[in-house]
């Protein structure tokens, strides 16, 4: 709904005269053959000429008196080309008849291009994840329902504070762009915790761009980007929903969301309004006291608004505040410093950001000027007695505690021109900021790290015919890291002034109307500095593990490339979908984490941030969609593939204090499975009733464990996974302005989880893979006007 109503102020005041010309007047309705589409649009082919349908789906033209062609669309349903002479429907209705695009075909997405237009129509292979999606899955934060989608995989790294990262196309979570409303605010700092920090409430849509972009959004989108679009005024409704999990049928995770929405008649204002609270209990999956999934209290806030001057421009004003609080280790009820482990982190963050779009008349021409800002307050413990009761223990233990303050910021421009051959040149400016301090006194540990980045881009789509486009562009980026880290009696700077061009090229082919080849490069980088994973502290036997950056690290690149074929054919009222996408990414000097042991004066493991050997990523997404009618849908996708270091790397490298040490080497990507997917399936019963079956499968892969007893690394080969999930909704209409929603179900219900957790106060907490939960029960409740 949302998507459908953006592109109706889109084309609020798209009418023009067609001068110079005699025009005929013709009338008529856009219709699904049995109910009127409200607000479709239509316009006149190879012209900047459009209209728009009224909310009954009645429209009236002002077409030349000669043969057209016309492009009917409306979100939901597929493109309607039809040619015609006006003269014969002076005195004749003209009625257009849609056909729903059940398997999402033609969305309308921004990721590829930064332009809106039809994912048909993109040169790069975009996937959304709607709200309908996170529904059936019934996923509260944006963690729980990102990898329905080929090539993408979240997983948890940490019990005790239940760090989370995403994986696209086998590389780590520090190689994926993660955006907000299209803006790169969303920092290292939040990539340990953020994707469960936001709510699915909030969200609109989540568009996954798989493979290099640093060319339009900058150096991190290495593996991809992920882009988290929030909610737009759509119409004036309201609803409310509440939930009930019940982890492992006894652990309790409560959640209350609200949304608003106003809209003026003539569209020209409106804001909607967002919040949500949820309260999760922690839960220990093994009975040793100490917890796998962490106790969360989260508070969600936002707001989004838009003001239209004139039918040529429009301001947007977005705001998200979130308030959370996780603990996990042992005695949640205690002061953390009286416990064994405990990692507690309190979050004080707000997002917010403004832009101002500008149209010429005959929309050829859009010019965008933007600005966001991301602040993080944190306060954190990591520590603990560590098991022990002696003075030196409990001094350690009081000294834990941390503060973390995390500035982003970017502000940019964007100026895209649409040519009468339908070209398109797309050219900005941006900048980028992002400001973190990290301190905790107590283990004298320091990261000071301040990141500018001044990046120009352009990219030209050039279409020389109809079945051919072809997308040129590059981005240069000039970065300055200057960084101080400190642990113990260890110091470390970074102070880095790197100028980087990236260029990309992507290529689409239409062969016909049903099979398209999509082909790419793009070369990215990563300049030394911290990331996620940096900023993340876990424990191992009773101790503390931190990561600091070694004496000469170099900027990390990439090429990446990919090739696709889709599929798509309707067989009668059968719609049909398959994508086949190879891809392949080399990476040169790539960062590895190495745990060169018990180094530290106070016994705490010291892990080391190095530059790798080359490394490579191999590998095949295939994503198939089915839909027999409008009551069934399916969807299904698997990833094979290899992440492979050219020579082995050392994980751990031994001290030389124990002959029994020795150094431990792989040349695989660790916590990296060869094979993984998806399936989701949607049936509508009835108008009433609705029934959703999701899952997802994890295949086998090396996960490094930290033997507590002597800090000595072991590879473990894990074993596999297939999470499923069942839910069945029931709709009920109390009146036209109020409704009603129940639902219920069971997620992981085959209780396929972990098994092998480490046990007690020195217990490997970073040793923790697969299925975020345990089988668990879940209701709800939703009404509202919506």
């Amino acid at each position: 709904m949302t998507c459908k109503y953006s592109f109706i102020l889109f084309f609020t005041g798209f009418i023009l005269n067609i001068s110079a010309q005699e025009t005929i007047k013709v009338t008529g309705q856009v219709s699904d053959g049995d109910n009127p589409i409200p607000f479709a649009n239509i316009l006149i082919s190879n012209t900047s000429v459009g209209f728009s349908a009224d909310g009954d789906g009645n429209f009236e033209l002002e077409l030349p008196d000669e043969s057209v062609t016309l492009i009917v669309q409306a979100i939901g349903f597929k493109t309607l080309r039809e040619t015609l002479i006006p003269s014969e429907y002076q005195n004749t209705p003209l009625n257009f008849t849609l056909k729903p695009d059940l398997l999402g075909l033609e969305e309308v997405v921004v990721s590829a291009t930064r332009n809106r237009l039809s994912k048909k129509k993109a040169p790069v292979i975009v996937t959304v994840l709607s709200p309908k999606l996170f529904k059936a899955t019934q996923s509260i934060s944006l963690a729980d329902g990102l990898h329905y989608q080929p090539g993408v995989r979240v997983e948890t790294n940490c019990q005790n504070c239940g760090f989370t990262q995403v994986r696209l196309n086998g590389l780590g979570g520090q190689y994926t762009q993660v955006l907000l409303n299209s803006r790169p605010v969303f920092s290292a700092l939040n990539g340990v915790y953020g994707l469960e920090q936001i709510p699915v409430s909030i969200i609109d849509r989540v568009e996954v761009v798989r493979s290099g972009g640093s060319a339009l959004f900058g150096s991190s989108a290495i593996a991809g980007t992920i882009n988290i679009i929030t909610k737009e005024p759509v119409n004036n409704s309201w609803e409310v929903t509440s939930n009930l999990g019940l982890i492992d049928g006894t652990t309790p995770d409560r959640s209350l969301n609200l949304n608003a929405s106003i809209v003026s008649e003539d569209l020209s204002t409106g804001v909607t309004l967002y919040g949500m609270y949820r309260n999760r209990d922690a839960y220990d999956a093994n009975d040793d006291g100490f917890s796998e999934i962490t106790k969360l209290t989260n508070n969600s806030l936002g707001a989004k608004a838009f003001y239209r001057p004139n039918d040529n421009s429009k301001l947007g004003f977005d705001f998200t505040a979130i308030k959370e609080y996780r603990r996990g280790g042992d005695r949640i009820e205690l002061a953390p410093q009286f416990t064994d482990i405990t990692e507690e982190l309190d979050h004080n963050t707000l997002f917010t950001g403004v832009d101002y779009d500008l149209f010429t008349n005959d929309r050829t021409t859009h010019l965008t000027a933007y600005a966001s800002v991301q602040h993080t307050d944190r306060d954190s413990y990591y520590g603990g007695l560590g098991g022990g009761r002696t003075r030196a223990d409990s001094t350690a233990a009081n000294n834990a505690f941390g503060k973390t303050t995390d500035l982003a910021f970017v502000s940019g421009v964007k100026f895209t021109r649409n040519f009468k051959n339908n070209d398109v040149l797309t050219s900005g400016f941006e900048y980028q900021l992002n400001d973190t301090e990290d301190a905790i006194p107590g283990y004298n540990r320091i990261v000071d790290q301040n990141v500018n980045s001044v990046g120009l881009y352009s990219q030209y789509e050039w279409k020389p015919i109809e079945r051919f486009t072809a997308l040129i562009g590059a981005r240069l980026d000039h970065i300055d890291v200057d960084g101080f880290y400190q642990i113990q009696d260890i110091n470390r700077t970074s102070d880095v002034t790197q100028t980087v061009l990236s260029p990309r090229l992507t290529l689409l082919y239409n062969f016909t109307e049903d099979l398209q080849f999509r082909g790419g490069y793009a070369r990215g980088f990563r300049a030394p500095q911290a990331f996620n994973e940096d900023l993340h502290i876990s424990s191992v036997g009773g101790e503390q593990r931190f990561v600091i950056l070694s004496d000469d690290l170099e900027s990390e690149f990439s090429n990446a490339y990919t090739a696709s074929l889709n599929y798509s054919k309707e067989f009668n009222k059968i719609q049909t979908s398959l994508l086949v996408e190879g891809f392949y990414t080399t990476l040169e000097n790539p960062f590895t984490l190495v745990s060169t042991g018990t180094s530290l004066p106070n016994g705490s493991i010291l892990e080391e941030s190095r530059n790798g050997s080359g490394a490579y990523v191999a590998g095949t997404n295939i994503e198939f969609n089915l839909s027999p009618s409008k009551a069934l849908l399916f969807q299904a996708g698997i990833t094979w593939q290899r992440s492979i270091y050219d020579e082995d790397q050392v994980l751990f490298e031994a001290d030389g204090t124990s002959p029994s040490e020795t150094d431990v080497v792989t040349d695989q990507f660790v916590r990296s499975p060869n094979a993984y997917g998806f399936f989701t399936t949607n049936w509508t019963v009835s108008d009433s009733f609705n029934v959703d079956l999701t899952g997802s499968y994890t295949g086998t892969m090396l996960a490094p464990h930290v033997i507590s007893d002597t800090g000595f690394i072991k590879l473990e080969e894990t074993t596999d996974f297939m999470d499923v999930t069942a839910k069945l909704t029931y709709h009920l209409d109390l009146d036209e302005h109020l409704h009603v929603e129940f639902s219920g179900g069971v997620q992981n219900i085959f209780d396929s989880y972990q098994q092998n957790f480490d046990l007690g106060a020195l217990r490997d907490s970073d040793y923790i893979y697969g299925p975020n939960r345990p089988r668990s029960f879940f209701f709800g409740i939703r009404f509202g006007d919506f």
